[in-house]
């Protein structure tokens, strides 16, 4: 587990903010939320409460009808604004075929860097120390459409740490994992040096890998004390052998 955050430094903070997609109907209503340096932080909430819109309007995708959004120091309203901040904050998307766009995994994690305005030699540089900071590097000559669901969402999310972002938001990023990848993940995840922000209905990945955990319930996002690990008695066949669960 993640140290302790100390650092006082802002990098999100939402104020007081309401959205909803018809206007006589808020999913997010009076919501202030705050993500500081170091923080690792989970979001859980039944579907349909609005944890991906309150993604999307960090990133300005969405437009609040009221509240701020402050990135970085900087109050963000324009689509100029998000512009430049959105460079800093990485976002992996559900589904990792929205976000690989290239044929092969070496060609989508460079592809980032080249965008940013390195050369083709330091892009691919780049992506190639990505995925062994990932242990995926055997993958890079592979094709996309050859990849099992689990190795999809590791190279999609090499290819946000590849524009090195300041914040990462992963939305619930264990569906579709299996145990193996999901195990992987968390390993990547929890030696990472970056702040993040998880939304999951995986409340034991969140245990594993976030600080603490929020809950987006009534249209507002509070922090529930009461959520603690624990441990629990199971079943299940050749139960009578030792062994460990990871």
């Amino acid at each position: 587990m993640a140290k302790q955050n100390t650092s006082t430094e802002e990098l999100i903070n939402l104020q007081n903010i309401s959205f909803g997609y018809t206007k006589d109907k808020l999913i997010l209503d009076n919501l202030n939320f705050k993500l500081k340096l170091s923080e690792r932080i989970g979001l859980i909430g039944a579907n349909g409460t609005g944890k991906t819109t309150l993604a999307f309007i960090i990133l300005g995708l969405l437009t609040p009808q009221q509240g701020k959004v402050k990135l970085f120091g900087k109050i963000c309203q324009t689509e100029k604004d998000f512009q430049q901040i959105r460079p800093k904050i990485g976002f992996v998307f559900q589904n990792a075929d929205d976000q690989i766009i290239f044929p092969t995994v070496l060609e989508d994690v460079a592809f980032g860097p080249l965008n940013l305005g390195l050369s083709s030699e330091q892009a691919l540089h780049k992506a190639e120390n990505i995925l062994k900071k990932l242990g995926i590097e055997h993958l890079k000559h592979r094709n996309i459409f050859n990849l099992s669901g689990g190795e999809k969402k590791l190279v999609s999310i090499a290819g946000v740490l590849a524009m090195s972002p300041k914040v990462l938001i992963l939305d619930e990023p264990t569906i579709g994992l299996d145990e193996h990848s999901r195990a992987k993940l968390i390993n990547i995840l929890t030696k990472l040096d970056l702040s993040y922000f998880i939304i999951s209905h995986d409340y034991d990945f969140l245990a594993r890998t976030t600080q603490k955990q929020y809950i987006l319930k009534n249209k507002t996002i509070f922090l529930d004390n009461t959520i603690v690990l624990h441990k629990h008695e199971h079943a299940h066949p050749l139960g009578y052998i030792t062994h460990d669960h990871t």
